[in-house]
């Protein structure tokens, strides 16, 4: 069992995620203060303690995905590109590391298993659908504000939701 979750790749949150979330926060704060100012990725690496030569990096897939626009230029940086309401913490993750949820590289849709084993696909295919029941309804607003949708809001006050679980508890 514990051979089979360790394939399972995009439960685990990557640190570019992680760091493309915290950096759109910083931009999407000024959005929502209506500052029309670009930010650096040099303030934003400061500000978010973000290493500058792996936000850059990440910027630039943030970019490529329609999400920020980039200014270049002495007061170039970086503004969002579409309206934060219309981002979804999924579409970042998606942005930066590709699908949500995978097996070995595999969408779980596309998984081929034995009659045994098949049982297996619609765990992960539940499982993308849990996740995606929260990443998808929350936006970059939400997080610019810190104030998330009432069904993730409830599912992070859940005690049992801040207990980790260790192999065979």
């Amino acid at each position: 069992m514990v051979g089979e979750w360790g394939r399972l790749r995009a439960m685990r949150v990557s640190a570019k995620s992680d760091y493309a979330l915290r950096a759109l926060i910083e931009i999407t704060q000024r959005w929502v203060a209506n500052d029309p100012s670009v930010v650096s990725a040099e303030e934003l690496s400061r500000q978010q303690g973000i290493p500058h030569g792996f936000l850059q990096g990440i910027l630039a897939d943030l970019r490529r995905a329609g999400v920020l626009s980039s200014q270049r230029g002495q007061s170039g940086g970086w503004k969002l590109a579409v309206d934060p309401n219309e981002i979804s913490v999924a579409d970042v993750m998606r942005a930066v590391d590709g699908p949500i949820v995978s097996i070995s590289g595999v969408r779980p849709e596309s998984v081929d298993y034995n009659e045994r084993a098949v049982v297996l696909q619609r765990v992960w295919i539940a499982a993308r659908a849990s996740l995606r029941d929260v990443l998808e309804q929350t936006t970059l607003t939400d997080l610019a504000k810190g104030k998330l949708p009432a069904g993730v809001e409830r599912r992070s006050k859940d005690e049992d939701a801040w207990q980790a679980r260790v192999p065979g508890s």
